[in-house]
């Protein structure tokens, strides 16, 4: 998926200029005449907008105003900074206030291009730091998953609601779906934020072992017990412990798990008195528990004890519009760890990855791109870079699109016979301007839609603040036939 590239700055000429340069390297491009639209565009992270080229010396809002407001709005956005003067007063100035780089103009299009490349690597590096940190921290949120398709935006809503509580969740799904990525995101929104998150994969405790890593032991309790161990319930304390494939802990563990849950204490081995824990629970199985309570190999008693809340978590090939940013997403991780310069994927390799049932779901999608980026010779990732899978896949060719690729054919001209809803030329046969087709698409998406917004700032994929604006400055009409027929 392109990198998006906002070239603010007064001059038509050189935003014509700097807009060819950005584009010809493979990057998508918008641009603003001054500091205020630039603003409205780059402030709401939901409109896309990656790197900001920004004039220095501009009528109106200054490019230092400018920047200091984008630093305060959105921290993490590179900006590079534009000016016909290279003072060394201006450009400490302007690195204090946030900026990245700083091209004396006229520019030459090259240093353009490896400045915008430095920056979007650098924000790859510094994304994947924070990212990690919170992992560690345990203060991983909801925008840290990528979840727009439908079926995941409901596992988002109930997660949320789950998280504005202690009570226990049950994550279910196929392996490789994500259920820990989920299971932190709670933690990281509920008021055990920071505190211990602590992860117990059952199915890889050997037997004679559970009871001791679960629930600790004392010094000399069993033959090689050489110190005490406190358990991973105590090491949850104040926290969220969660179980990993809990499907699989053996029936005499269950026993001592269910009284750990309702007692909300543990017994260590050898102990001679229980200690008191507050640990939030949250297990995950890819499991038929309900099965397994019916062949009595897990205790029914323990199943509805865990199973308060469920949460279900899709297979990838049942959230197919998610592989196009969970693939952008792994390219800008690996090419932070690895050192790798890749800008992203071709369209034919997409259809392919679109196209493919991914069984071992996101997990497999991670190492899979985590190959290609290793194997990748350009700075795309082509089919051959994923020989497991292109080998295994039709032409592509014959592959539907994706969504990125549908896109991107949309944004193509249209022949000029085309008789679709939003027409391109005027009753002479010549171009309308942008602003008329583009109000013409907003209107129609509004009433294809029946005036949902946030179903048209999806579809469009524009941020909802950009959507109202747009609305208020083409004076559209935006039907309430939703909200009459609720209110009657």
């Amino acid at each position: 998926m392109a990198k998006t590239v906002l070239v603010i700055d007064d001059d038509p000429t050189q935003r014509r200029l700097l807009q060819a340069a950005v584009e010809k390297a493979g990057f998508a491009c918008r641009t603003a005449p001054d500091g205020e639209a630039g603003l409205a565009l780059a402030a709401d992270p939901k409109d896309g907008i990656d790197v900001v080229l920004l004039d220095l010396t501009m009528p109106g809002l200054s490019g230092m105003d400018t920047l200091e407001r984008l630093s305060a709005k959105r921290a993490d956005l590179p900006v590079i900074m534009l000016t016909a003067t290279s003072g060394i007063d201006t450009i400490v100035q302007s690195m204090r206030r946030g900026a990245v780089d700083f091209i004396v103009k006229p520019a030459n299009p090259e240093r353009v291009v490896v400045s915008i490349r430095n920056a979007l690597k650098l924000q790859s590096l510094s994304g994947e730091v924070k990212r990690l940190s919170r992992k560690a921290e345990g203060g991983m949120s909801f925008d840290d998953m990528i979840a727009t398709a439908p079926p995941m935006r409901q596992v988002i809503r109930l997660a949320e609601r789950a998280a504005s509580s202690d009570i226990p969740v049950l994550i279910l799904g196929e392996s490789g779906v994500g259920k820990e990525v989920v299971a932190r995101c709670i933690q990281g929104a509920s008021g055990r934020a920071g505190k211990p998150f602590v992860t117990v994969n059952c199915g890889a405790i050997p037997e004679n072992l559970v009871e001791s890593i679960l629930f600790g032991h004392e010094k000399g309790a069993f033959t090689g017990a050489v110190s005490k161990a406190l358990g991973k319930f105590v090491e949850a304390d104040g926290g969220t412990l969660f179980l990993d494939e809990v499907g699989e802990l053996p029936l005499d563990a269950q026993v001592k798990l269910l009284r750990a849950l309702q007692e909300g204490e543990v017994d260590a081995v050898g102990s001679r008195r229980p200690t008191k824990v507050d640990v939030r629970i949250i297990s995950a199985t890819n499991r038929d528990l309900s099965q397994q309570v019916a062949e009595g190999t897990f205790r029914e008693d323990l199943f509805y004890r865990l199973n308060v809340y469920p949460v279900d978590m899709p297979s990838l090939r049942e959230r197919r519009d998610d592989i196009p940013a969970l693939v952008d997403h792994f390219v800008n991780r690996f090419n932070a760890s690895e050192g790798a310069k890749v800008s992203g994927v071709a369209d034919d390799t997409m259809k392919i990855l679109y196209a493919f049932d991914w069984p071992g779901n996101v997990r497999q999608l991670e190492n899979a791109v985590f190959r290609a980026v290793v194997l990748c010779d350009g700075d795309q990732l082509r089919p051959q870079d994923f020989p497991q899978i292109s080998g295994q896949m039709p032409d592509a060719a014959t592959l539907p699109q994706s969504p990125v690729s549908m896109v991107q054919d949309s944004a193509e001209p249209a022949p000029s016979g085309d008789a679709g809803p939003v027409s391109i030329q005027d009753e002479a046969g010549e171009l309308r301007t942008l602003s008329d087709i583009e109000r013409d698409i907003l209107q129609y998406a509004i009433d294809f839609y029946e005036g949902h917004m946030s179903e048209v700032s999806r579809r469009l994929g524009i941020g909802r603040s950009t959507l109202y604006r747009k609305v208020r400055e083409y004076d559209l009409d935006v039907r309430q036939e939703r909200q009459e027929r609720e209110a009657s």
